[in-house]
């Protein structure tokens, strides 16, 4: 069993920055990869981010890149996504999931984490 616990979310300023952890136990050899998602208030959760495991690959949503990174520290089982411009349209709880993330930008989660909430203020 996997489990993915997220931390980092809170309250932040338009124009600020916020770095969400997503730390991974358990055996995670059915997946290739993390990924970020959220879901704002009223609307579907929506992919922003991914990183595969063994080749470093990554995955933008188009409204996020050049703002956002997505890292990981083997050492340590966790994955980074780091968000700089934050607009209070990236309000929203954002989970971690790993899964399978391929080239053509589909991926099927295998597990998800419990979320952190991010709220940006104008």
């Amino acid at each position: 069993q996997v489990q993915l616990v997220e931390s980092g979310g809170g309250s932040v300023q338009a124009g600020g920055s916020l770095r969400l952890s997503c730390a991974a136990s358990g055996r995670t050899l059915s997946t290739n990869g993390m990924g970020w998602f959220r879901q704002a208030p009223g609307k579907e959760r929506e992919f922003v981010a991914a990183i595969r495991w063994n080749d470093d690959r990554r995955y933008y949503v188009d409204s996020v890149k050049g703002r956002c990174t997505i890292s990981q520290d083997n050492a340590k089982n966790t994955v980074y996504l780091q968000i700089d411009s934050l607009t209070p349209e990236d309000t929203a709880v954002y989970y971690c999931a790993a899964g399978n993330y391929y080239r053509d930008r589909t991926y099927s989660v295998n597990y998800w984490g419990k979320g952190t909430l991010v709220t940006v203020s104008s």
